[in-house]
């Protein structure tokens, strides 16, 4: 996702009065603004430093849905809320068969071995922010089994 158009789907929240999308989409700008001064970028925003982000922003916010207390109901809607505003901005991940079919095929050799380890190494380098690493994890113990 591109940084600008975060800042106008920002703008249009706040022209629909709509208060919670305006938050949480702010909280996603001030955290890649925070991330892009750390890492010397300014000006332009990459955009895959965006979608990445954004994910830490999603596991985040669902550790908070995950510890909030079940008697906190007000709490527990706006965090859910803002939970699912929040994966409307996230990158397409992969599915589970093309992440099957990617590591049989980029991680042939490997997986004869059955070295889970360095298939992980291998493959988290390449799908970090394409694919969800329990779901590799997943995925390699049974191609392993």
């Amino acid at each position: 996702m591109q940084f600008k158009a975060l800042q106008k789907e920002m703008i249009d929240a706040m022209k629909a009065k709509d208060k919670l999308k305006k938050d949480a989409v702010s909280s996603l700008i001030a955290a890649i603004k925070k991330v892009a001064i750390d890492e010397g970028v300014r000006d332009d925003i990459p955009d895959d430093m965006v979608d990445r982000v954004i994910l830490k922003e999603i596991k985040s916010l669902k550790e908070q849905v995950d510890t909030c207390p079940k008697d906190r109901t007000d709490l527990l809607d706006e965090y859910t809320k803002k939970l699912e505003i929040t994966e409307g901005y996230a990158p397409k991940m992969m599915s589970e068969d093309e992440i099957r079919a990617f590591l049989k095929e980029k991680c042939a050799d490997l997986i004869a071995q059955k070295n889970k380890g360095m298939i992980m190494r291998a493959a988290m380098g390449e799908l970090k922010g394409k694919a969800d690493g329990k779901l590799i994890s997943k995925i390699v113990d049974e191609l392993c089994a």
